[in-house]
């Protein structure tokens, strides 16, 4: 049996004492911070997986978009909207979707992809980009005043040319020459003289001047 001499003993005294007392805290800390550590760990994996797996989903639905088959593209975008709707492929799957289907004459199914990027995508730009296409639609409809409304969405300025182009081309469609002159006049100054769109929207402004003399 091992001996000790009496400042020893007191030290294990000590300890064992120690022990007694926050032993079971000390335990249940590192229990904790290894149990939060593999959480994150594992919580990177799934994420790495997710990433992973929506991304070769998105190459499988570019590879099925060269088919033209509306019905195969909807099926392939299908599986990125619902397995993994807040990835940044899941809003692009959806336009590519909403394009299939309006080339195959499904304006509605279209119009509700379009809607699916608005109400869940983050990235700003694309929303932008996508109510200039949900507003081209809503034009074709002759639904003048939605799509005026929904030109009036806040956006980026990089667009602010494009959504006042687009508004004259509405208002000129609902017979309002006064309101569309004006907005293609906005359009032409924000987009500037190097801009492709730039001598577009001055033949149109020309042909409104035309009209109204």
């Amino acid at each position: 049996m091992a001996t000790y001499n009496l400042e020893e003993q007191e030290k294990i005294d000590g300890m064992k004492s120690w022990w007694e007392s926050y032993g079971t805290s000390v335990i249940l800390i590192v229990s904790v911070v290894i149990a939060s550590y593999a959480g994150t760990q594992g919580w990177q994996y799934y994420q790495q997986q997710q990433r992973t797996q929506s991304a070769d989903l998105y190459v499988l639905l570019q590879q099925v978009q060269q088919s033209e088959d509306a019905v195969k593209i909807n099926d392939a975008a299908h599986l990125l909207l619902e397995g993994y709707p807040s990835s940044g492929y899941a809003p692009r799957a959806a336009m590519i979707a909403a394009r299939a289907n309006f080339d195959a004459g499904d304006i509605k199914t279209a119009k509700g992809n379009l809607q699916w990027v608005l109400d869940n995508a983050k990235e700003e730009e694309l929303k932008d980009l996508v109510r200039l296409r949900l507003a081209g639609l809503l034009l074709d409809e002759e639904k003048y005043n939605e799509a005026l409304k929904l030109l009036d969405t806040r956006h980026g300025e990089a667009f602010a040319g494009l959504y006042a182009d687009l508004k004259g081309d509405i208002n000129v469609a609902a017979g309002r020459n006064a309101e569309a002159q004006l907005a293609y006049q906005t359009a032409i100054n924000m987009l500037g003289t190097n801009n492709n769109y730039y001598n577009m929207v001055q033949m149109k402004l020309d042909a409104l001047g035309e009209i109204s003399e």
